[in-house]
Protein backbone atom coordinates (compact mmCIF):
# COMPACT_ATOMS: atom_id res chain seq x y z
CA UNK A 1 0.00 0.00 0.00
CA UNK A 2 1.40 3.80 -1.17
CA UNK A 3 2.35 5.88 1.58
CA UNK A 4 0.65 9.28 2.08
CA UNK A 5 3.28 12.17 1.00
CA UNK A 6 4.24 14.70 3.74
CA UNK A 7 6.21 17.83 2.00
CA UNK A 8 8.33 20.19 3.77
CA UNK A 9 9.07 23.73 3.08
CA UNK A 10 12.11 25.04 5.16
CA UNK A 11 13.76 23.38 7.91
CA UNK A 12 13.20 21.68 10.96
CA UNK A 13 16.14 22.69 12.51
CA UNK A 14 15.49 20.90 16.22
CA UNK A 15 13.30 18.04 16.00
CA UNK A 16 15.06 15.54 14.19
CA UNK A 17 14.31 12.62 15.94
CA UNK A 18 10.22 13.78 15.47
CA UNK A 19 10.18 14.47 11.82
CA UNK A 20 12.52 11.28 11.30
CA UNK A 21 9.73 9.04 12.95
CA UNK A 22 7.34 10.31 10.95
CA UNK A 23 8.83 8.14 7.73
CA UNK A 24 7.23 5.18 9.20
CA UNK A 25 3.76 6.67 8.56
CA UNK A 26 4.67 8.63 4.75
CA UNK A 27 6.92 9.67 2.31
CA UNK A 28 9.25 12.71 3.82
CA UNK A 29 9.75 14.92 0.80
CA UNK A 30 10.78 18.71 -0.07
CA UNK A 31 10.58 20.39 -3.06
CA UNK A 32 13.33 21.15 -5.36
CA UNK A 33 12.18 24.60 -6.84
CA UNK A 34 14.54 27.20 -4.82
CA UNK A 35 11.82 30.06 -5.94
CA UNK A 36 8.26 30.91 -5.95
CA UNK A 37 8.49 30.72 -9.83
CA UNK A 38 9.93 27.37 -10.21
CA UNK A 39 7.67 26.20 -6.97
CA UNK A 40 4.68 26.93 -9.16
CA UNK A 41 6.33 25.09 -12.46
CA UNK A 42 7.05 22.24 -9.66
CA UNK A 43 3.04 22.60 -8.88
CA UNK A 44 2.17 22.61 -12.69
CA UNK A 45 4.48 19.34 -13.34
CA UNK A 46 2.56 16.62 -11.09
CA UNK A 47 5.95 16.39 -9.11
CA UNK A 48 4.12 16.87 -5.63
CA UNK A 49 0.93 15.19 -6.57
CA UNK A 50 -0.24 12.97 -3.68
CA UNK A 51 0.72 14.85 -1.33
CA UNK A 52 -1.77 14.74 1.57
CA UNK A 53 -0.32 17.73 4.38
CA UNK A 54 2.79 20.19 4.34
CA UNK A 55 4.90 21.56 7.11
CA UNK A 56 5.46 25.01 6.21
CA UNK A 57 8.04 27.65 8.45
CA UNK A 58 7.98 31.31 8.42
CA UNK A 59 11.20 31.67 6.51
CA UNK A 60 9.73 29.12 3.65
CA UNK A 61 8.02 32.36 2.25
CA UNK A 62 11.36 32.92 0.63
CA UNK A 63 10.85 29.73 -1.72
CA UNK A 64 7.44 29.88 -2.18
CA UNK A 65 6.57 33.35 -1.76
CA UNK A 66 2.99 33.70 0.96
CA UNK A 67 0.53 31.05 0.37
CA UNK A 68 -2.00 33.28 -1.62
CA UNK A 69 -5.35 32.75 -3.95
CA UNK A 70 -2.87 32.13 -6.84
CA UNK A 71 -0.63 29.68 -5.25
CA UNK A 72 -3.30 27.51 -3.25
CA UNK A 73 -5.00 27.26 -6.57
CA UNK A 74 -1.88 25.37 -7.99
CA UNK A 75 -1.37 23.08 -5.08
CA UNK A 76 -1.67 19.56 -5.71
CA UNK A 77 -5.72 18.38 -5.25
CA UNK A 78 -4.16 15.53 -2.49
CA UNK A 79 -3.44 18.12 -0.38
CA UNK A 80 -5.77 18.84 2.74
CA UNK A 81 -3.82 19.67 5.42
CA UNK A 82 -1.31 22.43 5.89
CA UNK A 83 0.66 22.68 9.19
CA UNK A 84 2.28 26.13 9.84
CA UNK A 85 4.55 26.17 12.31
CA UNK A 86 4.37 29.58 14.17
CA UNK A 87 1.52 30.93 15.85
CA UNK A 88 0.87 34.07 13.37
CA UNK A 89 -0.15 32.17 10.26
CA UNK A 90 -1.13 35.67 8.15
CA UNK A 91 1.18 34.15 5.08
CA UNK A 92 -1.51 31.92 4.62
CA UNK A 93 -4.55 33.12 2.97
CA UNK A 94 -6.99 30.59 4.91
CA UNK A 95 -9.86 31.96 3.28
CA UNK A 96 -8.67 31.15 -0.18
CA UNK A 97 -7.34 27.28 1.55
CA UNK A 98 -10.95 27.06 3.03
CA UNK A 99 -12.42 27.06 -0.57
CA UNK A 100 -10.48 24.70 -1.88
CA UNK A 101 -10.86 22.44 1.35
CA UNK A 102 -7.45 22.76 3.07
CA UNK A 103 -7.64 22.97 6.51
CA UNK A 104 -4.96 25.33 8.15
CA UNK A 105 -3.45 24.20 11.78
CA UNK A 106 -0.42 26.77 13.54
CA UNK A 107 1.26 26.80 17.07
CA UNK A 108 -0.50 28.50 19.27
CA UNK A 109 0.52 28.06 23.11
CA UNK A 110 3.82 27.42 22.18
CA UNK A 111 4.76 30.77 21.77
CA UNK A 112 3.15 32.63 24.61
CA UNK A 113 5.79 32.56 27.40
CA UNK A 114 8.70 33.58 25.13
CA UNK A 115 6.95 36.36 23.05
CA UNK A 116 5.49 37.86 26.88
CA UNK A 117 8.25 37.84 27.80
CA UNK A 118 9.80 40.30 24.99
CA UNK A 119 6.50 41.72 25.34
CA UNK A 120 7.07 42.91 28.80
CA UNK A 121 10.88 43.54 28.44
CA UNK A 122 9.87 46.26 25.59
CA UNK A 123 7.32 47.58 28.21
CA UNK A 124 9.34 47.97 30.92
CA UNK A 125 12.28 49.55 28.37
CA UNK A 126 10.08 51.97 26.46
CA UNK A 127 8.46 53.11 29.54
CA UNK A 128 11.30 53.83 31.58
CA UNK A 129 13.19 55.44 28.57
CA UNK A 130 15.75 53.33 28.49
CA UNK A 131 16.90 53.68 24.46
CA UNK A 132 18.25 56.87 24.67
CA UNK A 133 20.95 56.34 27.04
CA UNK A 134 21.60 53.11 25.77
CA UNK A 135 22.21 54.94 22.16
CA UNK A 136 24.57 57.67 24.49
CA UNK A 137 26.71 54.94 26.29
CA UNK A 138 27.45 52.99 23.33
CA UNK A 139 28.60 56.05 21.73
CA UNK A 140 31.11 57.40 25.01
CA UNK A 141 28.70 59.91 26.33
CA UNK A 142 27.48 58.18 29.24
CA UNK A 143 23.34 59.01 30.52
CA UNK A 144 23.79 61.82 27.41
CA UNK A 145 23.84 65.02 26.76
CA UNK A 146 21.21 66.90 27.67
CA UNK A 147 20.17 64.49 29.97
CA UNK A 148 17.22 62.63 28.88
CA UNK A 149 14.23 62.65 30.26
CA UNK A 150 13.09 60.69 33.62
CA UNK A 151 11.42 57.47 33.16
CA UNK A 152 8.21 56.32 34.58
CA UNK A 153 7.51 53.09 37.13
CA UNK A 154 5.52 50.23 35.82
CA UNK A 155 3.66 50.07 38.97
CA UNK A 156 -0.02 51.59 39.05
CA UNK A 157 0.26 52.58 35.19
CA UNK A 158 -2.75 50.71 33.45
CA UNK A 159 -2.03 48.88 30.53
CA UNK A 160 -4.53 47.90 28.17
CA UNK A 161 -3.87 44.70 26.06
CA UNK A 162 -5.41 44.57 22.87
CA UNK A 163 -6.13 41.05 21.73
CA UNK A 164 -5.91 38.79 24.89
CA UNK A 165 -5.38 35.48 23.72
CA UNK A 166 -2.58 33.27 24.75
CA UNK A 167 -0.02 35.94 24.69
CA UNK A 168 -2.02 38.88 25.97
CA UNK A 169 -3.40 36.24 29.04
CA UNK A 170 0.35 35.35 29.45
CA UNK A 171 1.49 39.04 29.52
CA UNK A 172 -1.37 39.74 32.18
CA UNK A 173 0.31 37.65 34.18
CA UNK A 174 3.83 39.12 33.78
CA UNK A 175 2.39 42.80 34.38
CA UNK A 176 0.74 41.93 37.41
CA UNK A 177 4.11 40.83 38.63
CA UNK A 178 4.86 44.71 38.54
CA UNK A 179 1.60 46.27 40.05
CA UNK A 180 0.18 47.18 37.37
CA UNK A 181 -3.70 47.57 36.59
CA UNK A 182 -4.80 45.27 33.47
CA UNK A 183 -7.86 45.95 30.89
CA UNK A 184 -8.21 44.76 27.60
CA UNK A 185 -10.69 44.14 24.69
CA UNK A 186 -11.03 41.53 22.41
CA UNK A 187 -14.27 41.03 20.15
CA UNK A 188 -15.84 39.06 22.54
CA UNK A 189 -15.31 39.06 26.35
CA UNK A 190 -13.71 36.26 28.12
CA UNK A 191 -14.95 34.45 30.82
CA UNK A 192 -14.26 35.53 34.21
CA UNK A 193 -11.97 32.34 34.54
CA UNK A 194 -9.82 33.08 31.19
CA UNK A 195 -9.56 36.94 32.09
CA UNK A 196 -8.60 36.07 35.91
CA UNK A 197 -9.44 39.79 37.11
CA UNK A 198 -8.61 42.34 33.51
CA UNK A 199 -11.86 44.14 33.51
CA UNK A 200 -13.18 44.42 30.06
CA UNK A 201 -13.60 47.55 28.24
CA UNK A 202 -14.33 48.67 24.77
CA UNK A 203 -11.92 50.00 22.40
CA UNK A 204 -12.58 53.76 22.66
CA UNK A 205 -12.01 53.13 26.50
CA UNK A 206 -8.78 50.93 26.31
CA UNK A 207 -7.37 53.54 23.72
CA UNK A 208 -8.13 56.74 25.94
CA UNK A 209 -7.32 55.06 29.86
CA UNK A 210 -4.39 52.86 28.92
CA UNK A 211 -1.28 54.46 30.06
CA UNK A 212 0.80 51.59 27.82
CA UNK A 213 -1.29 49.70 24.95
CA UNK A 214 0.25 46.73 24.27
CA UNK A 215 -1.04 44.92 20.50
CA UNK A 216 -1.57 41.36 20.62
CA UNK A 217 -3.66 40.41 18.54
CA UNK A 218 -3.49 38.43 15.22
CA UNK A 219 -3.07 40.40 11.32
CA UNK A 220 -5.74 39.53 9.14
CA UNK A 221 -8.10 41.39 6.84
CA UNK A 222 -10.25 42.84 9.87
CA UNK A 223 -7.05 43.87 11.88
CA UNK A 224 -4.78 45.71 9.27
CA UNK A 225 -4.11 48.86 10.68
CA UNK A 226 -6.54 48.52 13.55
CA UNK A 227 -4.58 51.68 15.40
CA UNK A 228 -3.79 54.29 12.96
CA UNK A 229 -4.04 58.12 13.04
CA UNK A 230 -7.52 58.33 14.58
CA UNK A 231 -7.08 55.96 17.24
CA UNK A 232 -3.42 57.20 18.15
CA UNK A 233 -5.84 60.92 18.65
CA UNK A 234 -7.90 58.77 20.95
CA UNK A 235 -5.03 58.10 23.29
CA UNK A 236 -3.96 59.65 26.06
CA UNK A 237 -0.48 62.12 25.95
CA UNK A 238 2.55 60.49 26.04
CA UNK A 239 1.05 57.08 25.93
CA UNK A 240 3.75 54.57 25.16
CA UNK A 241 3.01 51.34 22.58
CA UNK A 242 4.20 48.12 21.97
CA UNK A 243 3.79 45.59 19.35
CA UNK A 244 4.92 41.93 19.47
CA UNK A 245 2.25 40.94 17.34
CA UNK A 246 2.15 42.24 13.56
CA UNK A 247 3.74 44.82 12.65
CA UNK A 248 0.63 46.22 10.27
CA UNK A 249 -1.78 45.61 12.38
CA UNK A 250 -0.57 49.39 13.45
CA UNK A 251 0.13 52.35 10.81
CA UNK A 252 3.69 52.61 10.63
CA UNK A 253 3.79 56.11 9.03
CA UNK A 254 0.69 57.50 11.22
CA UNK A 255 2.91 56.00 14.68
CA UNK A 256 5.97 57.83 13.60
CA UNK A 257 4.02 61.78 13.32
CA UNK A 258 1.99 60.85 16.22
CA UNK A 259 6.24 60.26 18.05
CA UNK A 260 7.42 62.98 16.19
CA UNK A 261 4.60 65.06 17.93
CA UNK A 262 5.59 63.90 21.24
CA UNK A 263 1.74 63.15 21.62
CA UNK A 264 3.33 59.03 21.76
CA UNK A 265 6.08 59.09 24.04
CA UNK A 266 8.26 55.63 23.55
CA UNK A 267 7.19 52.67 21.55
CA UNK A 268 9.01 48.97 21.85
CA UNK A 269 8.48 47.05 18.20
CA UNK A 270 9.28 43.98 17.68
CA UNK A 271 7.43 43.49 14.15
CA UNK A 272 7.11 45.78 11.38
CA UNK A 273 4.83 46.54 8.21
CA UNK A 274 7.23 45.46 5.66
CA UNK A 275 9.76 43.57 7.38
CA UNK A 276 13.00 43.17 7.36
CA UNK A 277 12.54 46.85 6.05
CA UNK A 278 11.98 49.59 8.95
CA UNK A 279 10.21 52.64 8.51
CA UNK A 280 12.89 55.23 8.46
CA UNK A 281 11.01 57.58 10.62
CA UNK A 282 11.48 55.02 13.30
CA UNK A 283 14.51 54.18 13.41
CA UNK A 284 16.07 57.71 13.33
CA UNK A 285 13.37 58.47 16.68
CA UNK A 286 15.59 57.74 19.81
CA UNK A 287 12.30 56.82 21.82
CA UNK A 288 11.66 53.97 19.81
CA UNK A 289 13.37 50.56 21.14
CA UNK A 290 13.53 47.93 17.88
CA UNK A 291 14.12 44.32 18.02
CA UNK A 292 14.66 42.68 14.90
CA UNK A 293 11.19 40.14 15.59
CA UNK A 294 12.71 37.84 18.18
CA UNK A 295 9.83 37.26 20.14
CA UNK A 296 10.08 33.44 19.73
CA UNK A 297 13.86 33.71 19.47
CA UNK A 298 15.18 30.63 22.03
CA UNK A 299 15.87 27.21 22.00
CA UNK A 300 12.92 25.86 24.18
CA UNK A 301 10.78 28.04 22.33
CA UNK A 302 11.59 26.95 19.10
CA UNK A 303 11.55 23.52 19.46
CA UNK A 304 8.17 23.15 21.50
CA UNK A 305 7.20 24.84 18.13
CA UNK A 306 8.76 22.08 15.79
CA UNK A 307 7.45 19.47 18.13
CA UNK A 308 3.76 21.03 18.19
CA UNK A 309 3.84 21.06 14.43
CA UNK A 310 5.42 17.36 13.78
CA UNK A 311 2.53 16.68 16.53
CA UNK A 312 -0.36 18.15 13.90
CA UNK A 313 1.29 16.12 10.76
CA UNK A 314 1.64 12.89 12.41
CA UNK A 315 -2.43 13.44 13.81
CA UNK A 316 -3.41 13.44 10.29
CA UNK A 317 -1.17 10.44 9.01
CA UNK A 318 -2.81 8.72 12.56
CA UNK A 319 -5.99 9.91 12.79
CA UNK A 320 -7.22 11.70 9.33
CA UNK A 321 -7.49 15.16 11.34
CA UNK A 322 -5.52 17.91 13.19
CA UNK A 323 -4.76 18.40 16.68
CA UNK A 324 -5.78 22.04 16.39
CA UNK A 325 -7.13 24.24 13.38
CA UNK A 326 -6.54 28.40 13.11
CA UNK A 327 -9.99 29.91 14.25
CA UNK A 328 -10.99 30.66 10.71
CA UNK A 329 -11.33 26.99 9.75
CA UNK A 330 -13.00 26.08 13.12
CA UNK A 331 -16.50 24.98 11.25
CA UNK A 332 -14.92 23.43 8.30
Amino acid sequence: MTKPKVLLLGEIEHAHESWNSLSSLAELITPKARSRAEFFEECKSGQLDGILVTYRTFASVDITGPFDTELVELLPESLKFICHNGAGYDQVDVHACADRGIKVSNTPTAVDDATADVNMFLILGALRGFNTSMMSLRGGKWRGHPLPPLGHDPEGKTLGILGMGGIGRNLKKKAEAFSMRIIYHNRTKLSDELAGGAKYVSFEELLSTSDIISLNLPLNRNTRHRISTRELEMTKKGVVIVNTARGAVIDEDALVKALDSGHVASVGLDVYEDEPRIHPGLVANPHVMLLPHMGTWTVETQTAMEEWNISNVRSVLETGALRNMVPEHADL
